[in-house]
């Protein structure tokens, strides 16, 4: 018979025993996880929305709307990043480009921010490399608003307009229809790297094998056939 004592004794050395594979699990996971696209809870009552089809910039407390600006974002080659980021940076007087005030997002891709320009005449259009720019006097008056850490919210699709056909991509480009893309080409078995949305040579070479195997050009360029063969577009 098995002494009393022991009993707890083993299902404690069980217990321990599972938790530590769960955890080592967890951590193997993580360490081979591809980054994703910021998902940011909104612990603020600050908050800024922006819609880029708009050419807008919206201010809220508490849920309630307290500004509006008109802004420029990214043309259809450089366009603004679709999705949820965090203000991780604050500055002034990054030069005349860029304005009196810099208010940096944390897109994994690249540098991105909300700015102030020395070409007041782009306000309203699509005509930045991707920054949210507005006029200097309205970057400063915003740059008082917020906080570290606040919430951006950049609304659209990720491949663009549903008006126009997505962006040809190639060796080079960035942004979250890249990483798309990489996460396609991951999924059908023929990209090995991590789904960082940066078009480099890992990605080209396995989009041409897939290019190879579905009878297309081997030119290493996202075109819209490819975005078709993918599933992405109808």
């Amino acid at each position: 018979m098995m002494n009393a004592n022991i009993v707890p004794s083993l299902f404690r050395a069980i217990a321990i025993a599972l938790l530590i594979l769960i955890i080592a699990g967890v951590y193997a996971t993580s360490a081979y996880a591809d980054p994703s696209l910021p998902i940011v809870v909104d612990h603020g009552t600050i908050s800024i929305e922006i819609y880029p089809q708009k050419h807008q910039l919206i201010v809220r407390k508490q849920g309630q709307k307290i500004k509006t600006y008109t802004v420029a974002v990214g043309n259809p080659s450089t366009p603004t990043p679709i999705g949820e980021y965090q203000v991780v940076y604050k500055g002034k007087d990054w030069g005349s480009s860029f304005g009196p005030r810099w208010l940096g997002l944390n897109v994994p891709w690249g540098t991105y921010g909300i700015h102030g320009t020395n070409r007041p005449d782009s306000i309203g259009k699509h005509k930045s490399h991707g920054c949210i720019r507005m006029l200097n006097r309205d970057v400063i008056e915003l740059y008082e608003i917020i906080p570290l850490g606040t919430k951006v919210t950049i609304f659209g699709h990720v491949l663009g307009d549903s008006g126009h056909n997505p962006r040809a991509l190639a060796e080079g480009d960035v942004g979250g229809d890249v990483q798309l893309i990489q996460s396609r080409l991951k999924s059908a078995g023929y990209f090995n790297g991590v789904c960082d949305g940066k078009f480099r040579r890992s990605t080209t070479s396995a989009l041409k094998k897939f290019q190879r195997d579905r009878k297309l050009p081997q030119n290493g360029v996202v075109s819209n056939k490819v975005y078709e063969e993918l599933g992405l577009l109808e």
